[in-house]
């Protein structure tokens, strides 16, 4: 089965493009920034009339292109903390499985270790006594995902191992760590990108959480998380402040499900072929 013959890879993935690139372009045709504010014009509803598509919040300031701003910042944030959960979860699963043994038992006990904390709350810990900066909600959503990667890659690795052209390489003595790199890495990458697409909404949750509590992306910066959490102090007077980046959020998160679980589909039929 072919990617572009799944519907649910080829409507998601294009949904997905379409509204990134309108994150990148609709700011540059749009009038307005997303930090001058206009008292002339507080919580108007989305209308043509200004060219304010998404209406103003209760500072005056454009929605529309503050939305696009947030699409932005969530999607990056999301994407490159997913990059650090796979770069940390790829390299620990696979020492793990390749080298076994105890210590691959001692790795192994740590992650389990690790998944007994309330990482949520060592995030947001992390968040306070190192101050909100944009570096630091990379490392942090990373450190949150790249557990469950480290399973599933050390799972692969161990049935990797066993095959004949691991064994082969070993009887010419190529080293531990260019047989990982060669030999192992790029017969996980399948597998890799599935399950990059699954990580990727956790790490837009968990971004967006935060910044819903304040703790994630600081004025006059902006995500999606905290224009619903503007949004939810103006629903009564202005409902489109809440159910527009609301919304879209719930889009982007479901688009990346479905492109996961396509992803997953394409590469199942991949394996039985």
């Amino acid at each position: 089965m072919r990617v572009g013959k799944n519907h649910a890879v080829s409507v998601s993935g294009s949904i997905l493009l379409l509204v990134a690139a309108l994150a990148v372009v609709g700011p540059w045709i749009s009038p307005h920034d997303y930090v001058t504010t206009d008292f002339d014009r507080l919580m108007l509803p989305p209308s043509a009339d200004g060219a304010h598509l998404f209406g103003t919040d209760d500072l005056g300031r454009d929605l529309f292109v503050r939305t696009m701003l947030g699409i932005r910042v969530t999607l990056l944030v999301a994407v490159v903390a997913s990059l650090v959960s796979l770069v940390i979860g790829v390299a620990y699963g696979a020492i793990a499985g390749f080298v076994g043994g105890r210590i691959d038992a001692a790795m192994m006990r740590f992650v389990d270790t690790l998944y007994a904390l309330p990482f949520i709350f060592f995030v947001i810990l992390l968040m306070v006594a190192f101050e909100r900066n944009f570096l630091l909600i990379f490392v942090a959503i990373g450190a949150v995902n790249w557990l469950d990667m480290a399973r599933i890659v050390r799972g692969q690795t161990l049935s990797l191992r066993e095959r004949e052209f691991v064994e082969a390489a070993r009887l010419t003595g190529v080293s531990t760590g260019r047989i990982i790199l060669r030999h192992i890495a790029p017969n996980l990458m399948g597998i890799v990108i599935v399950y990059v697409t699954l990580t990727i909404p956790q790490a837009i949750l968990v971004e967006s959480f935060l910044s819903f509590l304040g703790l994630g992306v600081q004025e006059p910066q902006t995500s999606l998380g905290a224009l619903v959490d503007t949004g939810v102090n103006q629903m009564e007077g202005a409902a489109w402040a809440l159910l527009i980046p609301a919304g879209l959020l719930a889009a982007i998160l479901m688009c990346f499900n479905f492109l996961g679980d396509g992803l997953r589909d394409v590469f199942d039929a991949r394996q039985v072929e």
